[in-house]
């Protein structure tokens, strides 16, 4: 466990740096966003009493809350940015070892560890990124909603609590309800992972074949992943309730997860 550990602490320094220009990216962004956002709210109001001579009373704008902020690019870019980033490096972090004369992938197989924890340190280092940029958002919003208080008077503006924010649409996406949902959501996260780290090892493996391998170990997982849905939704018509279902896609979850992982480990020490 100990080299484990040290293995996945490796892994999450060679991308720290980077991960640290993505959160400044991602604090500044939002902070100068919901300034902005509220500032021009401000702004606009003014506008209508001194030009149109109204009172505060007579205006009827509507008022600025959360959700107006969490539509904008001000909000969304940054996570989409976020979740680009760490999407092109769940490849970068294998590719990356075998780029150069001197192929790094070679020693770091040679270690006197299990091969297959090279790879389970790196899909531990893929969701550490992730839970890190869900925390800061978590950080950020009620900074962000304070922000929102301190410059919208609040004749104009609604006021959103943080579990009324998370149930915004888009922000739920990112951040489930739920501890169902939650486990759910990243748990499919995990596998969908752990299947694209198959595939990649394919393709080294066996090069162009690889590549054909691979798409269709990605199909075939997706099939089996989604199975339940699709069967609940097309030919039984909506018959389980939402708690079997959320069971069933779990136990998909852990055989996709679990056949990934096989797989990825046979390739790993035989070829």
């Amino acid at each position: 466990m100990k080299q484990y550990l040290k293995l996945v602490n490796f892994e999450f320094n060679r991308f720290f740096k980077l991960y640290l220009v993505l959160i400044g990216i991602t604090i500044l962004t939002q902070i100068i966003g919901v300034i902005t956002t509220a500032r021009m709210h401000v702004n606009r109001t003014n506008e209508w009493i001194n030009e149109e001579h109204m009172t505060k009373g007579d205006i009827q704008l509507a008022p600025i809350s959360f959700y107006d902020f969490s539509q904008s690019a001000w909000f969304m870019g940054p996570i989409a940015l976020g979740a680009a980033t760490l999407l092109i490096y769940v490849f970068f972090i294998w590719y990356r070892d075998w780029l150069g004369k001197n192929t790094f992938s070679y020693r770091l197989f040679m270690l006197p560890i299990a091969r297959i924890q090279v790879y389970l340190a790196k899909a531990a280092t893929i969701l550490l990124y992730v839970l890190g940029l869900i925390a800061l958002q978590l950080l950020l919003m009620p900074v962000e909603n304070k922000i929102l208080k301190w410059i919208v008077p609040s004749e104009f503006r609604t006021d959103l609590s943080i579990n009324e924010i998370t149930r915004i649409p888009n922000v739920a996406l990112l951040i489930p309800n739920t501890l169902g949902e939650f486990v759910l959501y990243y748990a499919a996260g995990v596998g969908v992972v752990s299947i694209v780290f198959t595939a990649i090892l394919f393709e080294r493996s066996y090069r162009v074949k690889g590549i054909m391998y691979g798409i269709l170990f990605c199909a075939a997982s997706q099939l089996v992943l989604f199975a339940p849905l699709l069967v609940n939704t097309f030919v039984l018509k909506n018959y389980f309730y939402p708690t079997e279902l959320f069971f069933m896609e779990l136990t998909t979850g852990l055989v996709v997860a679990a056949c990934s992982i096989w797989t990825a480990n046979f390739l790993i020490k035989i070829k």
